[in-house]
């Protein structure tokens, strides 16, 4: 069993079970479909939206308070003969002792069970596939000889609307809020007469209606509700001991104005050792529909047969999608990470990208096009066709001139223009990839809108992406770094436009690379006579003004001064600039040689590759932010993981496989966290960075979930060290394993096949394959187009030499 003191992974690693509520921070879990999402912690807080957290915001969380991770979406039960209290969640009633806490977090649902007076409490919390709302399933147990009358007490703080006006303007924006309760359905109907749609910070006013009803209901009787935040809680109170729950007296407040709260009561008995099930239910409704009870489908909705089937409905899918990947290796907490939550964190990105969690508070970012079209790579193996249609929405963020926003809102899509380096690129990294996984061609001829005015295919627009990155180079030929580029703290560089970034070189080599076999495939030799042209001079720039003994520069200032330096007394080495040296193979070999062995010696820790060193202590302005950072955290010398998987993927290019997985394993979250009081946030998915030994509070980790860490880490476990690589004509098998590995299995699906793949490792060898069978028959080479096979199982058997 794999597990720390707060908590362990169930037997089939499908949930991790918490076994004590007093963990380090509030770790997290998410329910979502498509438009409907929610964060919901081990204590039932978080919040809920509709489409987008800022400008859609369904309830609140109020970031930095004390207690943590209030308010939430709690039931509250009370024994009416003794009086006492308690929330089947544990929070808000965190004071008083409990018997049993046990929280299971899941793919897309959390439950959460507690024993207290003799009442089990399981309350199961997840969004269904097909609706736009959320349900509390609940089961109550009377664990004692005697008959209990008990009261329910179901509720949770609303929002309805834009999260940010509702921090920077509350006292004004409550004045909007619209609450009554339907008799009829026994439902709380729930609205807001005014929503600010504003792009930005502004005193406009815009003048719009929130365009929803927002229902909560129970499957219970109610006997009491509440719209008023101040007559549920009481006065000089908290949600932990609400006035009305102590009292059992509703205020039956209907709202017009105020702080909304949606809050039911329901009164039942339980007979000696029975048990009851009911269901606490949010759905969102359109305004347009004029019956939305009827457009809910509530009265079938509040069926428990039917919430039954619309929770089996959520575990299918999440079944269905990880079985697009089955690996069984001797590493176990390999095995767990890509077979589960490695697997699931990369879906959660690709739905969230960096804008919905509980470090990332969905106020500020919106969607970034660099995090759209890498995180597509978690998805594309099981829903292509959702990444087909997250492609085309996002090249309408795209200017005409190849440029893009950096990041956009999905309601009011606006965005910023930034000026980062490196945006742009992340459009052709992102379509090469899909097609690589599904060879839809057929993509490349849809017409898509600029963001300025026109409109092009698809492959104009790739082109166009490609040709902005080359006219943006100066006059040797390295690209400009503008306003920062994947370092966004790298933002004093070249604010004039005469700074130059060298990771930025790389990585323009590395998508010129990537693109070369769609333009054969396209027959576009002038395109690509005139990249293969670029791509050599990048190698001939790079190698002779940007090596610096030992290893590459990370970039040049405005002046022409260096940037990463062994002259230099902070920010000698940057990760950045030795891994994509490799990954874009644009160094010599010796140079790739000396730039990984350079960074091996100087970046790396218990927990990964760290991002810098040394980190900056004095504040350089004409380098940015990254010296105004804590030295050890974030960008300034953190182990950020995003930047160490990179390495690691260097690594293995470079053959170095058994360092490589060495990396790797450090890096998976089960290994960074064992020192879990001081490793703090979540042990079952990636951090963005860990604490590097640069600061005292070194291994602790922050903002967990919503890191490109995690696609970068399944696709490098899956496609390099498993050796599952996709290209445009198909598959090619090449393993890059641990000589330690005797043996290994793996599966996964592959344009309409599913690839069975056995590795046998009798010499202890890291790569290199001496035999292959597909099928039982003996093949010469390692690459599989799956168009020769008609069989829809390959099973495919290597040895390695």
């Amino acid at each position: 069993m794999i597990k720390n003191k707060y908590g362990f992974f169930s037997k089939d690693g499908r949930e991790f079970v918490i076994t004590d509520p007093k963990t380090p921070r509030p770790w997290f879990n998410y329910m979502w479909n498509e438009n409907y999402a929610g964060l919901i912690s081990h204590t039932g807080g978080g919040f809920s939206y509709l489409e987008t957290p800022r400008d859609n915001r369904l309830t609140r969380m109020r970031y930095n308070c004390l207690p943590w991770d209030r308010p939430g979406r709690y039931v509250i039960v009370k024994d009416s003969e003794s009086g006492k209290y308690w929330s089947l969640s544990w929070a808000p009633t965190i004071d008083k002792k409990y018997d049993l806490y046990e929280c299971h977090h899941g793919q897309g649902y959390t439950t959460i069970i507690t024993e207290k007076n003799k009442i089990r409490g399981e309350i199961t919390y997840f969004v269904p596939t097909d609706l736009n709302g959320e349900i509390w399933k609940v089961k109550l147990t009377n664990l004692s000889s005697r008959k209990r009358k008990i009261e329910v007490y179901s509720f949770t703080e609303l929002l309805m609307g834009n999260a940010l006006n509702d921090i920077i303007n509350q006292p004004n924006d409550k004045h909007f809020t619209d609450i009554h309760f339907n008799k009829e359905h026994e439902t709380l109907v729930c609205t807001r007469r005014y929503w600010v749609l504003n792009r930005k910070v502004t005193v406009a006013q815009p003048n719009i209606d929130w365009r929803y009803n927002l229902l909560f209901t129970t499957t219970l009787p109610v006997s009491g509700f509440d719209g008023s935040l101040d007559n549920f809680i009481g006065r000089w109170r908290s949600e932990a001991n609400p006035i009305a729950v102590e009292t059992g007296k509703m205020s039956n407040t209907e709202i017009t104005a105020g702080d909304p709260i949606a809050a039911l009561q329901s009164k039942i008995t339980l007979d000696k050792k029975s048990e009851i099930e009911f269901a606490v239910i949010m759905l969102v409704v359109s305004k347009d529909e004029k019956n939305p009870f009827k457009a809910s489908q509530l009265k079938q909705l509040k069926e428990i047969k039917t919430i039954d089937k619309k929770f089996e409905a959520v575990k299918k899918y999440w079944d269905d999608y990880l079985n697009n990947v089955k690996v069984s290796t001797p590493d176990n907490k390999f095995n767990l990470m890509l077979n589960v939550w490695n697997q699931y964190q990369a879906a959660v990105t690709f739905d969230m990208a960096r804008n919905s969690g509980y470090y990332h508070g969905g106020l500020l970012f919106g969607t970034g096009m660099r995090d759209q079209f890498q995180d597509i790579l978690g998805m594309v193996i099981a829903h292509p066709e959702r990444v087909r249609k997250r492609l085309l929405n996002a090249l309408r963020f795209q200017f005409k001139d190849g440029s893009t926003l950096h990041n956009f809102f999905k309601i009011t899509e606006w965005g910023e223009k930034t000026n980062h380096s490196d945006t742009p690129l992340w459009i052709p990294f992102g379509i090469v990839e899909y097609l690589n996984e599904t060879a839809d061609f057929s993509i490349l001829d849809e017409v898509v809108k600029f963001y300025d005015e026109g409109e092009a295919t698809v492959y104009e627009h790739f082109k166009l992406a490609v040709d902005f990155a080359i006219s943006s180079c100066t006059e040797r030929g390295l690209p400009k770094i503008m306003n920062g580029d994947w370092n966004d703290t790298l933002d004093h560089i070249g604010p004039k436009g005469k700074g130059e970034t060298v990771w930025g070189a790389f990585f323009l080599g590395y998508i010129l690379k990537k693109t070369f076999e769609l333009l054969e495939f396209k027959n576009d030799f002038e395109t690509l006579e005139r990249w293969k042209a670029k791509y050599e001079q990048l190698r001939n720039v790079i190698n002779d003004t940007c090596w610096d003994g030992k290893w590459y520069l990370r970039a040049f200032r405005d002046d022409g001064s260096e940037v990463g330096s062994q002259k230099h007394k902070q920010g000698k080495i940057f990760i950045n600039a030795q891994s994509w040296a490799v990954i874009s193979e644009l160094a010599p070999k010796e140079r790739e040689n000396s730039c990984l062995q350079s960074g091996r010696k100087y970046l790396l820790t218990p927990y990964g590759m760290q991002i810098v060193w040394p980190a900056y202590r004095e504040i350089e302005d004409n380098t940015g932010l990254i010296s105004r950072c804590v030295p050890g955290k974030k960008e300034n010398g953190a182990v950020f993981n995003h930047a160490s998987s990179w390495f690691v993927l260097a690594s293995i290019l470079n053959g170095d496989i058994e360092f490589a997985y060495d990396v790797y394993s450090r890096m998976i979250p089960l290994n960074s966290s064992k020192r879990i009081d001081r490793y703090e946030v979540e042990p079952y998915v990636y951090a963005e960075y860990v604490t590097s030994p640069e600061h005292e509070t070194e291994n602790q980790a922050s903002h967990s979930w919503l890191t490109g860490t995690a696609v970068w880490m399944y696709r490098i476990g899956l496609d390099y060290i498993l050796g599952f690589r996709t290209s445009l004509k198909g598959l090619t098998i090449d393993p890059h394993i641990p000589s330690s590995w005797k043996s290994i299995k793996a599966e996964r699906n592959f344009r309409g096949k599913r690839i069975i793949l056995s590795v046998e490792n009798p010499n202890g060898k890291n790569s290199g394959i001496q035999s292959i069978e597909i099928n039982g028959k003996s093949v010469e080479s390692n690459f599989i187009n799956p168009d020769d096979y008609s069989e829809n199982e390959l099973n495919v058997r290597i040895v390695l030499k």
